[in-house]
């Protein structure tokens, strides 16, 4: 109760009932925004990946195929017209990739790849069991749940949740050293890596969860905005390849990345270099149809 300016008394109880709610709601919705801009702080601000531009950048130098420019003109010989749209092996749209098989970056890959298949047995082991690892369960969930999913619905469900699992971290911060690749379960159990090692968990997840393993590449490309390499993961989903990136939740198709340069790609082939363009190779491109943008 309190006294009013006309000497009478009047209940507050509804007036400190709605200055109560209200102020909880005004609460509420500042923690909610409050969440959101950290989020997006944490993808925005995730470190400079593939060993914040030094191992990756030293592949690139040492392995970057040089094609004369008239070997160039004698493969657009041979080429389809711009018009063909049968589906492409490769991501980005490009015409060739030539393969590398010795340098730092297929060693790493060879190595990344046997504790993959190492690891798998663990995956395997702890899918019939109850008491396992925490990173395991939380591995094997997610490959679960984007088992039960279809298309593209499926890809985001790995590339949100692989996301989430994981802090930006580089590895000099994390090992000490300039760059190490990590496999999926070393990762989950550190929750922490940096671009390559997002991109290593996605792969896997994709072909667990039933991908075709032809359809599924990680990719070292340029980031020119940037100044600075960078790994994702693309998988190919009704005919177009879908970039999964660790600096955002969205899908996006590879040709929209216009920032990026394509540099490798790695699957389980192996590692190749994809082929310089030039003005001529570039209106050479096969063009692909039209369709919805994914979400």
């Amino acid at each position: 109760m309190f006294w009013s300016d006309r000497g009478h008394f009047l209940p507050m109880r509804i007036e400190c009932h709605f200055v109560i709610s209200s102020a909880m709601i005004i609460f509420q919705s500042a923690l909610r925004l409050l969440a959101s801009l950290l989020l997006a702080m944490l993808f925005l601000q995730s470190p400079s990946c593939a060993g914040e531009g030094t191992a990756i950048e030293a592949f690139t130098s040492q392995n970057a195929p040089v094609v004369p420019p008239d070997t160039q003109d004698k493969k657009l010989a041979s080429l389809p017209p711009a018009t063909t749209t049968q589906p492409l092996d490769e991501p980005f749209g490009y015409l060739s990739t030539v393969p590398v098989s010795s340098g730092e970056l297929p060693e790493r890959w060879k190595t990344v790849r046997r504790q993959v298949d190492s690891e798998a047995s663990i995956l395997s082991s702890c899918a019939t069991k109850e008491e396992c690892p925490a990173a395991v369960r939380r591995f094997l969930e997610i490959i679960a749940e984007a088992r039960s999913r279809g298309g593209l619905a499926r890809v985001g469900v790995i590339n949100r949740a692989v996301n989430l699992s994981i802090v930006p971290t580089s590895d000099m911060k994390q090992w000490g050293v300039p760059d190490r690749w990590s496999s999926p379960l070393e990762t989950l159990t550190a929750g922490r890596g940096d671009c390559e090692d997002y991109a290593i968990v996605k792969y896997v997840a994709l072909l667990d969860a039933g991908i075709r393993r032809e359809d599924v590449k990680l990719a070292v490309v340029h980031d020119v905005l940037r100044n600075q390499d960078h790994a994702i993961t693309v998988t190919r989903v009704d005919g177009e390849w879908i970039a999964l990136d660790n600096r955002w939740l969205a899908l996006v198709r590879d040709g929209e990345l216009r920032r990026m340069i394509p540099r490798f790609v790695l699957d389980n082939t192996g590692v190749r270099a994809f082929v310089p363009e030039t003005e001529v190779t570039r209106l050479a491109h096969v063009t692909r149809p039209p369709s919805s943008k994914p979400s």
